[in-house]
């Protein structure tokens, strides 16, 4: 990812060594004893101040176990079902209590984050949900697997905002949508290894299913402690740029513009938000119950389920990238998203409407290819490009808590249909026919060159941070 030197030198994270602030748990050169900030740490942090592709891969990693851990349930689900004793819509109900969480702490999040530190964020409420995957695992019945469910969400919840927040800030404006999707890519693999983990451990070595939630939880406490060791610096050079902001306006410069919510709510933020529902909506319904449905409705071996639906987020790492080329490329991207969520919604009709074993796997890498993940990196783009930089993490907050508000409703009103309608068919339509309409509202976005003129203004007044598009 190679940025101008002038980009280098004008973005407040891309300093060099010797100009980068004292930071907490750093030895000053020539020091000769350790500073008390660092003797507090739990975790220690590292003294080499991180480079774009330590950014990139590190929250990449930090997605395989965000959605190993939530997609550990997925290939159980039947086997949670006879054991408690539940219905279609109580299982859905598993999935729906941590998405429920999850939103919430959205928006909350990405105030925070922009105030008291992102990497300090993302930490936190990783540790958190590491330790809600492992109480998952010891949970003694249906409610208290709720709960810890639920807590879980909290924690997964502070991740996104914060990721992208740092990561739109950091990269380069004409390799944002590439590292947005090499970052994405960790959905993918921890999806995967997720659904393959799980059924391997209980279908293949036949462990309690228990098992996968206290090795997954163990592991990402692990990546917990990596993040914070590798990226904590980056939030004291935010804090040390805000207090030469700060110190730059006490002494007559001109004060930042104040920041207004309007900017967040324009209307090619409000369609974006719009689309996302609908993309997310689709792709939780499936990722919820797409084993559950080859095992009940194709007949597949409950040990294969888990690689058959491996299938989109694998084939969704190639697609996320070369898609997200070609949109570094386009002056507009708003044509290509449309096709995009199209293309999505027409896989969701196919995989339950072809009685074809084939013609289902194919529908299923090309969901993979085109679908919420190859989509996701491509509008994180174009929302920056609608955003002040200094309102990122806000911006992703709204953004993802429109998503995951289809989250909390999609794997309960699936598995409810399925119990309505005896087959879980109904439920894929449903979200074919919100993702046809999200790609319709997408259609009345505007072009950067016609944003209404307060926002136009904000985005001219913010001072160029990285090489242009």
């Amino acid at each position: 990812m190679n940025q101008s030197a002038e980009s280098l030198q004008e973005h407040p994270l891309n300093v060099s060594t010797a100009e980068k602030p004292a930071t907490a748990g750093v030895m000053p050169a020539g020091s000769g004893a350790t500073p008390p900030a660092a003797r507090r740490r739990l975790l220690p942090v590292s003294g080499k101040r991180p480079g774009p592709v330590a950014v990139t891969v590190l929250f990449s990693l930090g997605w395989v176990f965000m959605y190993a851990d939530r997609n550990i349930l997925s290939p159980v689900m039947s086997v949670i079902q006879e054991q408690w004793g539940l219905n279609k819509g109580q299982l859905g109900l598993m999935s729906t209590v941590f998405f429920l969480t999850y939103a919430l702490m959205q928006i909350p999040t990405g105030y925070l984050a922009d105030r008291i530190g992102r990497v300090k964020v993302v930490v936190a409420g990783y540790v958190i949900f590491g330790i809600g995957t492992i109480l998952s695992g010891f949970a003694p019945g249906f409610m208290i697997f709720l709960l810890m469910r639920a807590f879980t969400g909290i924690g997964e919840g502070t991740f996104y905002s914060p990721v992208y927040g740092i990561s739109s800030s950091y990269i380069s404006d004409k390799w944002r949508g590439v590292s947005a999707a090499l970052i994405n890519s960790g959905m993918a693999v921890g999806i995967s290894l997720g659904f393959i983990g799980s059924s391997y451990f209980t279908f293949t070595l036949g462990l309690p299913w228990h098992a996968s939630f206290l090795i997954f939880g163990a592991a990402t406490l692990a990546v917990a402690f990596l993040i914070n060791y590798f990226l904590a610096p980056i939030d004291a050079e935010h804090k040390a740029q805000a207090a030469k902001t700060a110190e730059s306006e006490r002494n007559g410069a001109a004060p930042a513009a104040k920041e207004s919510n309007k900017a967040l709510f324009t209307r090619n933020h409000i369609l974006t938000y719009v689309l996302i529902f609908c993309s997310l909506y689709g792709f939780f319904s499936m990722l919820t119950w797409l084993p559950t449905y080859l095992q009940q409705a194709r007949d597949v071996a409950p040990s294969q389920t888990g690689i058959i639906a491996s299938l989109v987020p694998w084939a969704s790492i190639p697609g996320a990238i070369l898609l997200s080329m070609l949109a570094r490329r386009l002056s507009n991207t708003r044509p290509l998203i449309v096709l995009l969520a199209v293309l999505g919604g027409a896989c969701q009709i196919l995989v339950p409407l072809t009685g074809e074993y084939s013609l289902m796997i194919v529908g299923l890498v090309v969901y993979g290819l085109v679908g919420k993940l190859a989509l996701d990196p491509i509008l994180i783009a174009f929302l920056a490009d609608n955003t002040p930089r200094s309102m990122y993490s806000r911006a992703y907050g709204y953004f993802n808590f429109a998503g995951m508000l289809s989250s909390i409703f999609a794997p309960y009103i699936t598995g409810a249909l399925a119990d309505a309608t005896g087959a879980l068919e109904a439920g894929f339509y449903l979200s074919a026919v919100l993702l046809l309409v999200g790609a319709v509202a997408f259609c009345f976005t505007k072009p950067a060159a016609v944003l209404e003129p307060a926002v136009a203004s904000a985005l001219g007044s913010e001072p160029s941070l990285q090489g242009g598009r």
